[in-house]
């Protein structure tokens, strides 16, 4: 997890943070022990901005989530370009590959961290919700999987694989919209990168062996 932090990566700590304390509560632990883990999170966070850990730019990014408009040509551009395009793809869409936004590479780091923003202007709402149904339905068949499996080490690993891929996907979409600051974490099986899709399949694989190992 340092080494996480020292990178720095706030997305990727933030998420497996998420993660460990969701497996912790799930456990069976002891409300105060959650508690107390969230609580330190909090402290944590307090002393890395005052230590220096949390870099300006993560800083500002944090800002504009606050506040978009304080800075709409820097900091909250990308935020400000992610929002329009979203917006403007209406019900139903552009059309595949006929986003004006898009072709005019107005939003930056569309390919990775802000794809969703492609679904929104060409595929409009109607294709942004099947993709979040397309994740639901992930969501719903690792619960399911959580839930028949009478392997106590298996069902905290496939909450463990739920809670990660639910707050990925939350705070991949939601930033793209302001609902989460900007943290820079991609959107499984659809975002640019042989590592974020290596990751996730890993994942999946470990859902498919809970399965197997519960017949």
């Amino acid at each position: 997890m340092l080494l996480i932090v020292s990178q720095p990566d706030l997305g990727t700590t933030i998420i497996i943070s998420a993660s460990v304390v969701t497996m912790i509560a799930v456990s069976g632990a002891p409300t105060r022990w959650v508690v107390g883990l969230l609580l330190l999170a909090l402290l944590g966070g307090f002393v890395a901005v005052k230590a220096g850990v949390v870099s300006d730019f993560q800083l500002k990014r944090l800002q504009s989530f606050v506040d978009p408009s304080a800075d709409p040509q820097q900091s909250g551009y990308q935020l400000r370009q992610a929002r329009i395009t979203i917006g403007s793809g209406g019900l139903i869409g552009k059309g595949l590959f006929n986003g004006p936004q898009t072709n005019g590479r107005f939003v930056p780091e569309q390919q990775t961290d802000f794809i969703f923003t492609v679904a929104g202007e060409e595929l409009g709402f109607l294709g942004s919700a099947l993709i979040l149904l397309f994740y639901s339905i992930i969501l719903v068949r690792a619960f399911t999987i959580a839930r028949r499996t009478q392997d106590y080490f298996g069902r905290l690993m496939c909450i463990g694989v739920i809670a990660w891929f639910a707050f990925q996907t939350f705070e991949n979409i939601g930033m793209t919209m302001g609902l989460m600051p900007m943290t820079g974490v991609p959107l499984p099986f659809i975002s640019y990168g042989g590592s974020s899709m290596f990751a996730t399949l890993i994942g999946i694989g470990l859902l498919q062996n809970v399965h197997l190992r519960s017949r």
